[in-house]
C-alpha cells in the first residue's frame, strides 16, 4: 500500500524564535521519497533533526522575523516495522499525564469497565468514548484534557484520544498518544489516535471513527498531545496564517487494491480504506 502525505504551513514570526516541528513521518515509517523545506524569501533554513526515544522526528531551527513557509511531502511504501517496547516505556504509559489524568478518572473507569481486560477492555473503552462524545470542531480548547472532555461530552480527535488513554491507564493497561496523517479524513487535518499495549504489541484505537486505521501514517508518539504538537516555539511571537494537510492512498493496479475489475477495464470503486469499512472491534497495529 502506497500513501502520499503532505503538509503546508505559513507562519508569521514576530521576532527571532526557537521553532520545533513534528510534521514529518516517524523514523520507522518506510519512506521512498521525502521533501521538507523551510523558506523565508530567498533564505532556506536547514533544521536540526532530533529523533526521540519513540522514533518521532523533531525538526528544530531558529527563525528570524517575517513570513516563514514550511512544505512537506512524502511517499510511504508498505508498513512500518514494529519495534520492541521496553519495560520502562510500558511503565511510562501507565502513569497519569498532563492531558490524560488516569488518576482522576480512576473511580469511573473501575466502575464502568469492572471485570474487563485485554481485547474486551479495548473494545469497550473505544465504544464508550465513540458513543458518548460528539465531534465538535472549533469548540475544543488547547488546554482541554480527558477530564474536561468527559464532563462536556464534546471535542476533536485529540480529546477522544485523551479520554481513551486515561480510561485504559486507569484499568492498568498501558496507553499512548499518536499523531498521524490520515487518508480520507474529513475534515482533513493532522489526526490523533490512541494506542493500547496488549500482549507485547500496540493496537490503534480511533474512537472518532473518522479514519481507516490501516491507512494511518505515524508522525509522533508520546504520553499525550503535549509530546506530539506539530509546532512548539520559545522566545517570540508566532502566528499561524495557513495550515493545509492532505493524505491519500494510491490505488494499486497490480494488486487491485483500490480498483475493481470490469468488462472494459478497472474502474474506481468504493475506497477500501473508507472509515465505514473499518471493523473497529478488530485489533489493528498502526502501519
Amino acid at each position: 500500500m502506497q500513501r502520499i502525505v503532505t503538509a503546508e504551513m505559513d507562519l508569521e514570526l514576530g521576532a527571532s524564535v526557537d521553532l520545533i516541528f513534528q510534521i514529518a513521518a516517524a523514523q520507522a515509517v518506510p519512506i521512498s521519497n521525502e521533501q521538507l523545506t523551510f523558506t523565508q524569501g530567498d533564505r532556506v533554513y536547514t533544521p536540526t533533526e532530533i529523533v526521540d526515544q519513540a522514533g518521532s522526528r523533531l525538526h528544530r531551527l531558529t527563525g528570524e522575523p517575517g513570513p516563514l513557509e514550511i512544505r512537506y511531502e512524502a511517499t510511504v511504501d508498505g508498513q512500518a516495522a514494529t519495534s520492541r517496547t521496553s519495560d520502562l516505556e510500558a511503565i511510562t504509559y501507565l502513569r497519569p499525564s498532563r492531558y490524560a489524568q488516569s488518576d482522576e478518572v480512576f473511580q469511573q473507569a473501575r466502575r464502568q469497565f469492572k471485570g474487563l481486560s485485554g481485547h474486551d477492555l479495548i473494545a469497550a473503552v473505544s465504544e464508550f468514548v465513540s458513543t458518548s462524545t460528539t465531534y465538535t470542531p472549533g469548540l475544543s480548547q488547547g488546554t482541554d484534557s480527558a477530564v474536561t472532555t468527559l464532563m462536556t461530552g464534546q471535542g476533536v480527535c485529540r480529546d477522544y484520544a485523551h479520554v481513551v488513554i486515561a480510561l485504559l491507564r486507569a484499568m492498568d493497561m498501558p496507553a499512548r498518544y499518536a499523531a498521524c496523517f490520515a487518508p480520507g479524513l474529513q475534515p482533513m487535518d493532522f489526526h490523533a489516535v490512541a494506542e493500547a499495549y496488549l500482549d507485547g504489541s500496540w493496537y490503534v484505537i480511533d474512537a472518532t471513527r473518522l479514519a481507516h486505521r490501516r491507512s494511518l501514517v505515524r508522525i509522533a508518539t508520546g504520553r499525550d498531545a503535549a509530546d506530539c504538537a506539530f509546532l512548539s516555539y520559545h522566545g517570540g511571537y508566532v502566528g499561524l496564517n495557513r495550515l493545509r494537510v492532505d493524505a491519500w492512498v494510491v490505488p494499486d493496479a497490480a494488486t487491485g487494491e483500490g480498483l475493481e475489475a470490469a468488462a472494459d477495464g478497472p474502474f474506481p470503486r468504493q475506497d477500501p480504506f473508507d472509515p465505514s469499512l473499518d471493523d473497529f472491534t478488530a485489533l489493528v497495529q498502526l502501519a
